[in-house]
């Protein structure tokens, strides 16, 4: 077990929102017995002058520095983190000019670099891991600056040039070759990222069992009208032919969605059908009620390469409730075979829709539990620190 470090973690994420994140899950663990500061994505010039006019929620206040930006806060696991926010940084995204890009990118790692040592300084936090999550681009031009014991990343997405531009992709390929070592949460990203770093491993992604098991079902749900269910985000990765197949198929169950809108055609082809009804996102502590409702559980990826990289949460929660899960073989989830049921096409797909309906039972119900329960987070997260103790010897 991992103790007495200090970790300081550069985030591709906030520490709040409306889905689980697997970094937010693990460090909250990890804070029981290390000294954490997590720090925000940051945010850009743009993003705080909407936020001053309200048309985002963002903490303007610390971004401008009239709030102390290192804030203490209680994880859900009762652990203690401090959260940090940054400045607002000079938005990048949309420069072509490759000299105006480097200088914006000097200028925001500069400040970047400055805000985190002072901290260091404040709050005695010296030998640091520093753990660059999903953020290559920050991560990179932090190595070496920041009087650090080791540089770990975790990776837990791929990267395309449908999501990110192409040097961002060669500053990840960079950053990979740099760092001490790696923590992927597929097969399929170690074996991509071990290309370019020997010291590659897997910590896949796992579930919040204390907080899903007091909704787990002990029976098949007594109503009439079934339901399938589908939580998390509604992307470029979901099926959208393949559900609407199934939507079309199977007229007398309920198909209900709920999570944030990032792929609007799926709405507009979907609302029109009676059995079709979509929720907005709710925070993580109200998906095991949701989906104790299901009686199937649906995760519809379209197979391609970038969703090759793809460990999904959702998996864990819906056997944690002990719902059937049915989706496509979008990646090589081994792990899976035999407790989910894997799908190729949209027939196949209806087929196991209605057999799961009709064939569940107490003793399946009770087989999915128990399968989550070896996933937890807590196993996780005692996995992760025995790596970060391995990379940082």
């Amino acid at each position: 077990m991992l103790k007495n470090k200090n970790i300081i973690c550069i985030s591709y994420t906030t520490w709040e929102g409306e889905y689980t994140k697997s970094t937010v899950q693990l460090l909250s663990l990890l804070a029981f017995h290390n000294n954490v500061l997590f720090i925000e994505y940051p945010r850009t010039v743009k993003d705080l002058i909407n936020g001053i006019r309200g048309k985002i929620n963002i903490p303007v206040k610390r971004m401008l520095g009239l709030e102390k930006r290192v804030q203490t806060i209680e994880a859900d696991t009762g652990a203690m983190v401090k959260h940090m926010v940054m400045p607002p940084v000079l938005p990048t995204n949309s420069i072509k000019n490759e000299g105006l890009l480097n200088l914006f990118y000097r200028w925001n790692t500069k400040m970047y670099r400055r805000q985190i040592r002072k901290i260091q300084k404040k709050f005695n936090l010296k030998d640091s891991i520093i753990l660059t999550a999903f953020n290559p681009v920050y991560g990179l031009a932090m190595i070496g600056e920041l009087d650090e014991h080791k540089n770990i990343y975790y990776c837990y997405d791929g990267m395309d040039l449908d999501r990110n531009n192409a040097r961002t992709i060669e500053l990840e390929k960079e950053f990979c070759e740099k760092v001490d070592g790696i923590i992927t949460t597929s097969e399929y990203l170690n074996n991509e990222k071990k290309q370019y770093n020997s010291n590659s491993v897997v910590v896949k992604n796992g579930v919040d069992y204390d907080l899903f098991v007091p909704f787990a079902k002990t029976k098949v749900n007594d109503t009439t009208k079934k339901k399938v269910g589908y939580t998390g985000s509604i992307d470029y990765r979901f099926d959208l032919d393949l559900v609407e197949y199934a939507v079309q198929e199977l007229p007398d169950v309920i198909f209900e969605f709920t999570g944030g809108i990032m792929n609007q055609p799926v709405v507009d082809r979907l609302s029109k059908y009676d059995n079709v009804v979509f929720n907005p996102a709710v925070h993580a502590s109200e998906v095991p009620d949701i989906v104790s409702k299901f009686d199937v559980g649906i995760i519809p990826y379209i197979k391609s390469e970038i969703n090759k990289n793809i460990y999904p949460l959702k998996i864990n929660e819906y056997l944690a409730i002990g719902v059937p899960v049915i989706m496509t073989e979008f990646a090589v989830l081994k792990d899976f075979y035999g407790i989910a049921n894997v799908i190729d096409t949209k027939e196949e797909f209806v087929k196991q829709i209605k057999d799961q309906i009709q064939n569940d039972s107490e003793a399946l119900i009770k087989k999915r539990i128990e399968f989550a329960k070896s996933n937890s987070w807590d196993k996780r997260a005692e996995l992760f620190g025995s790596y970060l103790n391995q990379f940082t010897q």
